[in-house]
């Protein structure tokens, strides 16, 4: 089973899963290429450069990718093959792209009030108010028509998140 976890900046995915990882040893994680400096923080993702990303296209080295907040991001295909179930964070705008590579994939959207997303992006530390402010305009998640999605509340502690999304995982697998 693949899924695919998406959701607004600061909603908590990254957080969530680790702490999914932690308690199901079984899901793999797949470790996104962005082009992003490595030393940017959050996440742990391969940071690349433009040329470097548009190589790894051309070579064929992603099952899927895609750009957003002006960056390029990829699913090295890789990563995705094999046994056992697979997760990745994704992007919405990406979902009916990964749907056609991905026939089986299941979507989990992880959101928190705009309250809590404004907290959360602030702490981070890596965006200015008026670059947070754009954030949460487009906070208010609309999936692509067609895509079919669980979605987890993270507005409470992080083990009330991780158990949150491990239920949502869980009917899954039925």
């Amino acid at each position: 089973m693949i899924l695919a976890v998406v959701g607004p900046s600061g909603a908590g995915k990254d957080t969530l899963i680790a702490g999914a990882l932690r308690a199901r040893p079984d899901l793999r994680l797949v470790r996104r290429v962005i082009t992003r400096p490595a030393e940017a923080g959050g996440e742990d993702f391969d940071g690349v450069t433009e040329a470097e990303f548009a190589a790894r296209v051309a070579r064929g080295d992603f099952a899927l990718h895609w750009r957003a907040h002006g960056l390029a991001y990829g699913i090295p295909r890789d990563q995705v093959a094999g046994p056992g179930d697979v997760l990745f964070n994704g992007s919405r705008a990406a979902l009916p792209e990964a749907r056609r590579v991905f026939p089986g994939l299941r979507v989990i959207v992880v959101t928190a009030p705009d309250a809590v997303l404004a907290e959360r992006l602030a702490a981070r530390g890596r965006e200015s108010a008026a670059e947070i402010g754009r954030r949460l305009a487009r906070a208010a998640f609309v999936l692509p028509p067609g895509i079919e999605a669980t979605t987890v509340v993270n507005d409470g502690t992080p083990e009330a998140g991780v158990a949150a999304l491990l239920a949502a995982i869980q009917p899954m697998r039925a």
